[in-house]
């Protein structure tokens, strides 16, 4: 686990879960771009209410930075190619409107 912070674009729209024990938590996909102009997704999940309800009032496309625990990931594509992935624990975020954390 890596303490990190990322910027990008939120890929999609935030969806809200409840898990077994009945805690909600808000998943998402940010689109980073990294310096040869590739975009990597970021996987998020929240549980902070207050980082949850900030990535809920985002529509797609919306910048965002987050901060939180990073795990890197290795995934294979159609094509038998290894891409990265990463998944991130968001406990901060800051947006053009707001910014929250825990």
């Amino acid at each position: 686990m890596i303490d990190a912070l990322i910027a990008g674009r939120l890929y999609g729209i935030a969806e809200q879960r409840t898990g077994h024990a009945g805690s909600s938590y808000v998943t998402c996909k940010v689109k980073a771009m990294t310096d040869d102009g590739d975009g990597i997704i970021c996987n998020v999940i929240a549980f902070n209410d207050v980082v949850r309800e900030a990535l809920l009032g985002l529509e797609d496309g919306a910048s965002v930075s987050l901060s939180g625990a990073l795990t890197p990931k290795v995934w294979t594509d159609k094509q038998g190619n290894a891409r990265p992935a990463l998944d991130l624990v968001a406990h901060s975020i800051l947006t053009l409107s707001q910014s929250a954390s825990e």
